[in-house]
Parts: structure tokens; sequence; C-alpha cells
């Protein structure tokens, strides 16, 4: 399509040229290839060091990614601290003791203001610290495409309407990946992303108290550790079998009942998503694929490019 040879275009392909050009986003595969390097090494190195000493920061780290880009876009808006102008999106209720690994972001920049000062932006850095994790945890990888800006002010109403509860219901579930323009299929699969990482007490005492379509064996596993009031920030693993590799076994324990959070339970509960657990449960590779395709689109949520936005020379504020 010619959006830039006709001077003269009717209303639906101007937009649709816009829209075009909002999708491409100017990112591109090889933005830091000449102007930094050495950025995807460093960035894979540190976080293949941080995963190889605590596995569970390797979730901590995909989970940033996805707490950024659901909150007006992948803009590392979630890396913001407080200022008098602002409330960032740390306190948000998804977010607030619970979302973790900005140390790890923090050194990874650091490296990088020493190598490329003023480079590679810390929405970029997110973006491809989620990826490394995944392949540190023995996942697909995927082609990150890089050039995003960073926010100059994050949104803390914005983050406890947008971040999905682990409460939803499965209408909640697809309605709230919806808004950001993902399938339901597209939802089960990033979903998978729990076959990593742990939960507080907080968020499952009352599935494994008031629930019956849980396990009972595993239910009862769980309660020494999660009693039935103190030890919120006690955790459990989101998928019981191989809790620190990537894999399929989420979805198959999903197909006997022990999601742990509700959320999780609810994409086997009878339901339209069903079809698709057992499809990932069965077929681990369509599973990583679906996964990985997934995921560059999350990457790809409202970036900020060209001029808009400024690539922060410390993640936790703006310059």
């Amino acid at each position: 399509m010619a959006c830039e040879s006709s001077s003269v275009k009717p209303a639906f392909l101007l937009l649709l040229c816009f829209l075009l050009g909002a999708a491409s986003a100017q990112l591109s595969g090889t933005f830091y290839s000449t102007s930094c390097p050495s950025a995807l090494s460093t960035i894979k190195s540190i976080v293949s060091s941080a995963v190889s000493s605590e596995a569970r920061m390797g979730a901590s780290l995909l989970r940033l990614h996805f707490h950024d880009c659901f909150v007006n876009g992948c803009d590392a808006s979630i890396l913001l601290d407080d200022t008098a102008n602002f409330t960032g999106e740390k306190t948000a209720g998804a977010n607030n003791n619970s979302v973790r690994g900005y140390e790890v972001i923090d050194k990874i920049k650091s490296h990088l203001e020493n190598s490329c000062p003023g480079v590679m932006s810390c929405a970029d850095i997110l973006a491809v610290a989620a990826r490394d994790s995944v392949v540190a945890l023995g996942g697909p990888s995927w082609r990150v495409l890089l050039g995003r800006r960073d926010s100059t002010t994050a949104s803390l109403s914005t983050a406890n309407s947008d971040l999905p509860s682990p409460t939803l219901s499965l209408s909640g579930l697809i309605s709230a990946f919806s808004d950001k323009g993902f399938t339901a299929k597209e939802m089960v699969a990033l979903s998978g992303s729990h076959t990593i990482g742990q939960a507080q007490c907080l968020f499952f005492r009352t599935r494994l108290y008031n629930e019956n379509d849980i396990n009972a064996t595993f239910a009862t596993s769980l309660k020494e550790n999660c009693p039935s009031s103190g030890g919120d920030n006690n955790l459990s693993p989101l998928d019981t079998t191989s809790p620190t590799h990537f894999d399929n076994a989420y979805f198959k324990n999903l197909q006997t009942q022990k999601g742990l959070l509700h959320s999780d339970q609810q994409l086997f509960s009878g339901g339209s998503t069903d079809a698709q657990v057992n499809t990932y449960s069965s077929n681990s590779a369509t599973f990583m694929t679906d996964f990985a395709n997934a995921m560059v689109k999350m990457g790809n949520l409202s970036p900020l490019t060209g001029s808009s936005g400024q690539v922060r020379k410390n993640c936790r504020k703006v310059n």
C-alpha cells in the first residue's frame, strides 16, 4: 500500500496509514547494533547471572515487563519512583510488595550507561530482560524489536484499573486482555507464564479455603504454608510440578484442578478456553510458539518512539 506516494488520500486510507505507522512504531531488531553493540550481550549476561543465583528472578523480570506494558504501553513507567508531581505505579494493588527485580534492571542500566551513555532505554531493557529470563529457564526465544523510549510520568490509577487481578473470572480475563488487543487464545498462552514464579498466600487463600474446583490433596499440601489467617506473604509456586522450568506443566496442572490462583483455574473450568488448555497440555511446541508470538505482540503495546518520551539515565527517575 502506498502510504507515501499519493498526496491526496481518502480519509479511510489516511487512517489506515496512520494505524500501520503506529503498529510498526519504528521498532527494529537492529536498533542498537551500531549505537550500543554490546547492549544485548550485556543484558543476557546480567540476567543469566541473576537467574542462576535465584531462579525466581526470571519470573520476576518477565512479570515486570508485563506489568509495564499493560499500563499505558511498554514505556518503563513501572520503574519510576514517586515524585512530588505524580505517584508512581509501584504501590498499585498488583505491584505493591509483589513486583520485584528492580535492582537487576538498575544493574543493567548502570553497565550500559558506562559503555554507551544515554542510548538504550529502560523500556527496551525490560523487554530484552523478559525474553532472556524465559530462555534462561528453558523456554522459547523470540526476536525483541527495539527502539522504545521511556515515559516521563506514571499512573497509579491506570495500574490499578488495567492490571488483571488474580480473582478475575474467565470473562473478566478475556475482557482485560481484549482491552489490550489480545485474543482469548493469546490470553491463555500468556497465562502460561505461570509455569514459573511464585505467589503470596494473600492472593490464593480464598481459593484454598472457599472454592470447590481445587484438587483436595493439592489444597491440603498448601494449607500448612498458607493458614486461614496470617502468613500473607508466604510463597507457593504457581506451577507445583516444575516451578523453575519454563514448560507446559502449568496447563497439565489445570487439567487436574491444581491451578494456584482463582484466575489460573478459570482457564479450565468448563468454559470456552478449556480446549486451548488441552492443546497446550498435549503439545508443548504449540504453547512455546504461541507464547513467543504473544510476547512479541505484548512488547509492541503503544511504545513511545522517535522524539516522544526520553531515554532515562536512571530508570527510577525522569532525566
